[in-house]
């Protein structure tokens, strides 16, 4: 969802800079980048191991586990609040008619898959959207155990839509993302709409790398026609 239909990265970059540096932690926006698609708990836990790996004192570090887990859910929800305060994002450009493409084709499921938990994104699906999605065909950081890049996500929607496989696409454009959809064994489109290195998609294991919405939807529609 977020840098895949929604053009949020920016902000989400920038209030995970803030919240982060107030706790005494670093996660630059080149960092926030590199890691979309993990959930917010995991980035903050691996935060919090970097530091203390450093040999470096924490503000959790005197916590039980139990009030380590609180705290750190406290931080997200900190952060949440700031990307909310940064005002609304605008959908990608080209989503919308690849969307609607694909909606037109017969016997197709459409999915979202995302390690996000931003309620203010998901009530904005359906204007940016309208008709596209529905809430049984969501896979959200609050529906797995395992974020990406683990393939939990991908694998409990396919296991969802009854398909094979090899009737079944990704499209990405998060090297995580890449990662977590390759290891659940699923063909993979990478739309690079944050100007990563086209390296940092192929390395993944993506199958086909974009730069864009528009060129995606000419390679399905031709892939279609064929």
């Amino acid at each position: 969802m977020d840098g895949t239909l929604f053009d949020s990265m920016p902000h989400h970059a920038q209030a995970w800079d803030e919240v982060t540096r107030r706790h005494g932690l670093s996660f630059t926006p080149q960092e926030c980048y590199r890691e979309e698609g993990r959930t917010g708990i995991d980035i903050l836990q691996e935060l919090f191991r970097r530091e203390q790996d450093k040999g470096r004192p924490t503000e959790i570090d005197s916590l039980s586990p139990e009030e380590q887990l609180l705290h750190i859910r406290s931080i997200y929800q900190e952060k949440s609040d700031r990307f909310h305060s940064l005002g609304s994002v605008l959908p990608i450009r080209g989503a919308y008619e690849l969307l609607q493409y694909l909606r037109s084709l017969p016997d197709t499921q459409i999915w979202i898959v995302t390690g996000s938990a931003q309620q203010t994104l998901f009530n904005q699906l359906d204007t940016a959207f309208p008709g596209i999605f529905t809430r049984e065909r969501m896979i959200t950081a609050n529906d797995v155990q395992h974020g990406k890049p683990s393939p939990e996500p991908y694998l409990t929607a396919w296991q969802r839509t009854n398909l094979p496989k090899s009737d079944c696409c990704v499209i990405e454009n998060a090297p995580l993302g890449v990662r977590s959809a390759k290891a659940a064994g699923l063909f993979t489109y990478a739309v690079n709409t944050d100007n990563l290195p086209v390296s940092a998609l192929q390395e993944e294991g993506a199958d086909c790398v974009v730069g864009n919405m528009d060129q995606l939807l000419q390679i399905i529609s031709k892939t279609h026609t064929l």
